[in-house]
Formats: structure tokens, sequence, C-alpha cells
């Protein structure tokens, strides 16, 4: 989440008056991430979240994620569902960007959340997983080898100014996802970008999952890998053994992990490293500083490639 779009009082007042959520009380932008423009919205009727797509959602996949969303809470998971205007339509416009009022969920975002935490995760990982194996619609996922070569390409001549010799290591990277990236493992819908900040706890209990604008078809362990990177990592960067043991294994109690899952989960990881660091050194090179939009540190991702190019086995990550 953050904020790109401002939107002015009276033109979400008007806004709102098309949905059925009351009269605006306050409203104020919520600063973290870097993808989308997001408020929280305080009306006589209850909290909101409202969405401004920004330019790395395309309105076209809005049905998508927004019909999973419905799919998913229909199952049992628990996420926030759009609010449908009273014309019927769930996408507006507002502040001349495609627009979208969702429920909001109770509870808090971590910053340190321990291994129950992470146990919790990887049970509603899973969960998802199941719960969106008959979701009738698709996407392919945007941000897979090709999509990192696009923003490879578009930072590659100024990458060694955050690190020197990033850019050879890069290439190398490449070379060898595009010869051995896995194939053929189980697959269907996936978060892609199960974050701290994007998982509600209430105490050491899940409350919810948001924001699905990275969800998409693709590998069921490439998500679990991207939930290691993002959860089992200290502040010194280095991997929580007790967290991946927690997270696996909470995974693994809803939706085992094959043997060919298991075995491709060191690079899957190291492939999930290079996404984010990618979208981050993209920002970081391109984004003006100011406002509210917080970038993120791209070298965090890079000490997480090379820890992964060091592992052998899955077992190294606690997986039993």
């Amino acid at each position: 989440m953050a904020v790109y779009t401002d939107v002015a009082e009276g033109e979400l007042g008007a806004f709102l008056k098309h949905y059925p959520v009351g009269d605006l009380l306050s409203y104020k932008g919520i600063a973290e991430g870097t993808e989308n423009s997001n408020f929280l919205l305080h009306t006589s009727s209850g909290s909101y979240i409202l969405t401004l797509y920004e330019k790395r959602v395309d309105k076209a996949d809005l049905p998508f994620f927004l019909g999973l969303m419905g799919h998913l809470a229909n199952k049992g998971v628990s996420c926030p569902l759009p609010v449908t205007a009273h014309d019927g339509s769930v996408i507006g416009t507002l502040a001349g960007r495609p627009a979208v009022i969702i429920t909001f969920l109770e509870g808090l975002s971590l910053r340190r959340p321990t291994a129950t935490h992470c146990a919790e995760v990887g049970k509603a990982l899973a969960a998802l997983h199941l719960a969106g194996a008959d979701f009738p619609m698709t996407r392919p996922n945007a941000l897979a080898i090709d999509g990192w070569r696009k923003l490879w390409n578009a930072a590659r001549d100024r990458a060694d100014e955050v690190e020197p010799g990033l850019a050879a290591e890069v290439d190398a990277d490449f070379a060898d996802f595009e010869r051995n990236w896995p194939k053929g493992l189980p697959a269907g819908i996936i978060h892609a970008d199960l974050f701290p900040d994007n998982v509600f706890f209430l105490g050491e209990k899940l409350s919810g999952l948001i924001d699905f604008y990275f969800a998409c078809d693709d590998l069921y362990a490439y998500d679990v890998a991207t939930c290691l990177n993002a959860w089992c990592f200290e502040k010194d960067f280095s991997f929580n053994l007790t967290k991946g043991k927690a997270l696996l294994a909470g995974y693994q109690s809803v939706r085992p992990l094959s043997a060919e899952e298991k075995a491709a989960l060191p690079m899957l990881s190291r492939g999930s490293a290079l996404r984010f660091m990618l979208t981050r050194l993209y920002d970081w090179l391109t984004v003006p500083d100011g406002g509210l939009v917080m970038k993120r540190d791209p070298t965090e991702y890079i000490r997480r490639m090379r820890f992964h190019r060091a592992i052998k086995s899955a077992s190294e990550y606690g997986l039993a």
C-alpha cells in the first residue's frame, strides 16, 4: 500500500454517494508499500479501504483480483470483499484512476513475527492454494522470468550504482534460471506477495489476508519460497531456521509438498529473491523521493539471493 494520487475531500465525498457506505467522516492515506494509492475511510456505517490503481495494475486484471477475493471468502479464507455500488458496479473512477472500496479487516500487521505467526502464515497460504483450485478465471504471472527480464533491462545500466558488480551477478542468475527453472510442479492460484504487511493478526491468531493485486497462476512452491523470503529472515539478514521450520510445517499440515517441490525450493527461493530485488531496484533508481511513497532498499534482497545460492537442500530451510 502507498499513496501516489492525492484525493480531495469533496471529490471523495461525491464518489462515496454511489456506494452504500454512508457519509464520509474522515480519511487518511496509508503509506506502506509501493504499488497503489490506498486510504483508510471512516464513514457513518464503518471503516473501509479505498484503493486507486496505479501504473503496475492493469484495469483489465481487476475482475480477476476482485472475483478471486469473493471466491476465497466463500471458501472460508478471511480476506476483504469489494463493495458493490448502487448501480451494481464494483470498479469506479476517482481522481482519474480506477478505484474500488473494499471491506475493512480487523487486525494488525506484524513487524516482528514469531515462529507461531509463521506457522499460521504457512497454514493460511496452503488453505488459499486449495481454495483457489477451482477458481474459474486465470491470470499469467506478469512477474515471472520474462517480467523480471523487462525490469532488469530497465535497471541494469545503473545497477552497479547500488552495489559494484551487481550487473554481472544478476546476469549470471538469469542465465541459470533460464536454463534450469523448475517446470511441471503443482500449480494454480498463488498470492505472490504474502509479506507481513499483507497479513493481519489478532494476537497470535491470523485474522486475514489482503492485497491480492499480484495474485496469478504459478507454482505453489514458488509462493512458499516467497513466504520464506518475506517471513523468515531477521533484521541482520540472517535466516531464522526456527521460523522456516514453523512456516513449512504449517503449510504441510494443510497441503503436503511433493518430493519434486521440496527439491526445487532452493532455486525457487533464489528466484523469488531476485524478483523482489528487481522491483525494489527499479523503484530505487526511478521513483522520485518524497510524498508518502516508501521505497524499499534492494540490498536486503541481494543478500537473500546470495544466501539461497549456497543452499543445497530444502532441509536447510527447516523442512522436515
